[in-house]
C-alpha cells in the first residue's frame, strides 16, 4: 500500500457526523450514500462541528470496502469506503485504483475523479 498521496487541492469541510479519516465524504461534512455524490477524501478523523482538510483533487488514500484490482473504477460502498464501480449509469464514480486492496479495511491509493454531480460508468 502506498503510504504517499499528491493533493491538488484540499478544502476545509465541517464534520456533520462523525468521520474516519481515508473515506469519501459530501461537502455537507457526512459519508456520501453508497453509489452517491462525494466532494473528497478525508484527511483525518473528525467529530460534528470539526473542521477536516478534505483532499478534492489529485490522489487521495482510501479505505477500502472490498477487494479491489488495481486500474478499477470506484464508487462509494458503505460508511465512506470504496468499491468497484459496478458500471451501472445511476452510481457515481469517485476515483480509479491507482492499486491493489485485498479487502475490507485494506488502503490505496486512487486517482481522484471528480464527480460534480455527474453519472459515468468509466474514467
Amino acid at each position: 500500500m502506498s503510504k504517499a498521496n499528491i493533493s491538488m487541492m484540499t478544502l476545509t469541510v465541517i464534520a456533520t457526523a462523525a468521520v474516519v479519516a481515508n473515506r469519501c465524504i459530501t461537502l455537507a461534512g457526512a459519508y456520501p450514500a453508497a453509489a452517491g455524490l462525494a466532494l473528497g477524501v478525508t484527511r483525518s478523523n473528525g467529530a460534528i462541528g470539526d473542521a477536516l482538510p478534505v483532499d478534492v483533487l489529485g490522489t487521495a488514500i482510501l479505505e477500502a470496502g472490498a477487494a479491489i484490482t488495481a486500474g478499477a473504477t470506484l464508487m462509494v460502498g458503505a460508511d465512506g469506503k470504496v468499491i468497484t464501480h459496478d458500471n451501472d449509469g445511476d452510481k457515481h464514480a469517485v476515483g480509479r485504483a491507482l492499486e491493489a486492496a485485498a479487502g475490507d479495511g485494506s488502503l490505496l491509493e486512487v486517482l481522484l475523479v471528480p464527480s460534480a454531480g455527474l453519472l459515468v460508468t468509466a474514467v
